[in-house]
């Protein structure tokens, strides 16, 4: 009997199939850590953004600059991990 819980176009894969979607599920939790991570990061460094932009002068901040860049990473990393962890119905914990 067909898992009911797998969606229909993954219940008749062949093993190098299922391979290769576990492989990119995997990497779908990578990057959904990474963005995790990212988010802590660009979390704290708001802390010293408001004071870079306030004390350095003229276009020189690079804590804002680094701040965006955090943020700008989070999200990229949030929507590949979110595209490539699709599917799956299950918690991956490494």
């Amino acid at each position: 009997m067909a898992n009911m819980l797998l969606p229909i176009e993954e219940r008749n894969l062949t093993p190098e199939q299922v391979e290769l979607l576990d492989k990119r599920r995997r990497r779908g939790q990578l990057f959904l850590v990474l963005c995790f991570q990212s988010l802590i990061v660009s979390t704290l460094l708001t802390l010293w953004s408001g004071q870079d932009l306030t004390y350095s002068p003229g276009w020189v901040h690079p804590i804002f600059y680094w701040n965006a860049i955090t943020v700008t990473m989070a999200l990229v990393f949030g929507i590949t991990g979110i595209r490539l962890r699709r599917g799956s119905n299950e918690f991956i914990s490494y």
